[in-house]
């Protein structure tokens, strides 16, 4: 127990370092962009000696790190700055469509495991047969699909010639749970299919080395059934497919940044989508580092569920 509050100290204490390099790296990428603020505060007909006030007044002209130590500050307070005219906090576009980015990821989510473990389990157990080829093609040709074009695919499919689903837009649960699960099933599958298959083969070549083990092969020799053993098997055989589950899960985050472009949906990635296109570096500011934040505090639940899950981290 000592080692695994200890393991747990040390990950937290990591946090906030991580999160430092994070604002770091956005802030100092960001400060390149071409485009310039005062331009975009005041317009065309702003003059040069009417921007160059509104740069002093807003420090731009200030040293790098005085203006990072200022960000740093801000953030703190949770103050990301303000977007382009027509002026709005940052922080409150971002607190609209961060919820729909994380229902996505999540659905993306559950929607990848199930995927994965339905493939992998089925390929260890029937091992070198049919199933196993077949789910072997299956996983390859996940991996080989990039998410924007499935989700194309999809949309051709299943929202036009087949019209069961919505080409696009959100409906929000408080609406309709129905009408919300359709307009985010087609986006969720086309992140979870990639996931899903990279994560398969994980969990088939971890499946099929727990199966090989002595203590499965004795339970089995010993007539224990075999749905109780290949059950506890899966157990240990997901420690190493949950290493990598922070990993995925960041890609699934970065995949429905793009899905939402492509499905119209009001997230995080017309939000950046949007920055970019008015040059609003603020807004591209506060959306990249609410995804990377957001990015950090999964793996770091990530690492935490693993020192659980693994009885030889606890003992350590």
């Amino acid at each position: 127990m000592f080692a695994f509050l200890r393991l747990t100290a040390k990950r937290l204490v990591s946090l906030p370092l991580m999160l430092l390099g994070v604002t770091l790296l956005v802030f100092v990428v960001l400060q390149f962009s071409p485009n310039d603020p005062a331009y975009n505060a005041l317009g065309d007909g702003a003059s040069p000696e009417a921007r160059a006030a509104y740069r002093a007044e807003q420090g731009l002209d200030d040293p790098l790190p005085v203006r990072y130590v200022r960000f740093l500050g801000q953030l703190v307070q949770g103050d990301l700055g303000y977007t382009a005219p027509p002026a709005a906090p940052v922080i409150d576009r971002v607190v609209t469509a961060f919820p729909l980015t994380i229902q996505l990821t999540v659905l993306g989510l559950v929607l990848a495991v199930a995927g994965a473990l339905a493939l992998g389990v089925t390929g260890a157990l029937r091992r070198d047969r049919w199933p196993d080829q077949v789910t072997r093609v299956l996983s390859i040709a996940g991996v080989a699909m990039p998410a924007f074009w499935l989700g194309i695919l999809l949309i051709q499919e299943f929202a036009l010639n087949l019209p069961i689903f919505p080409t696009g837009g959100y409906v929000n649960p408080a609406d309709s749970i129905g009408g919300w699960l359709l307009s985010l099933a087609l986006p969720a599958l086309a992140i979870a299919v990639p996931a899903a298959a990279s994560l398969s083969r994980l969990v088939r070549t971890s499946m099929v080395e727990e199966l090989d083990k002595d203590y499965v092969r004795t339970a089995t020799g010993n007539g224990l059934p075999r749905a109780i053993v290949v059950r506890g098997a899966l157990r240990n055989a997901l420690i190493t497919p949950l290493t990598v589950l922070g990993l995925r899960v960041g890609y699934l985050l970065s995949g429905a940044v793009v899905i939402e472009t492509i499905f119209d949906l009001p997230g995080m990635g017309k939000l950046i989508l949007e920055g970019v296109t008015n040059g609003d570096v603020a807004l591209v500011q506060g959306a990249v580092l609410t995804i990377a934040l957001a990015f950090l505090v999964v793996n770091l639940v990530v690492d935490l569920l693993y020192l659980v899950v693994n009885p030889r981290i606890r003992v350590v």
